[in-house]
C-alpha cells in the first residue's frame, strides 16, 4: 500500500497551512512523488507524516504556500 521512497531519491512535500488554532498548525501535506494527499492537526504531525515518508531518503524539499 505505502510505497517506499529510494534511498537515492528526494522526497518533495508541499504544504498548505489551512489554519492555526491553539498555538499549531492544521493543514495538508502533499507527497509530490506519489500525488497523495495527508491531513495534519498539529505542526507535531504534520513533522511525524514528513518523516514517515522520507525515512531513509535523507534529504526532502519542502515547499510551503499559506493561500
Amino acid at each position: 500500500m505505502d510505497k517506499k521512497i529510494d534511498k537515492k531519491q528526494q522526497a518533495t512535500f508541499i504544504v498548505k497551512i489551512l489554519n492555526c488554532e491553539n498555538g499549531t498548525w492544521q493543514g495538508k501535506i502533499i507527497y509530490a512523488e506519489e500525488n497523495r494527499t495527508r491531513y495534519f492537526r498539529s505542526m507535531l504531525e504534520m513533522l511525524k507524516l514528513m518523516d514517515e515518508a522520507a525515512s531513509g531518503s535523507g534529504q526532502y524539499i519542502m515547499m510551503a504556500s499559506n493561500q
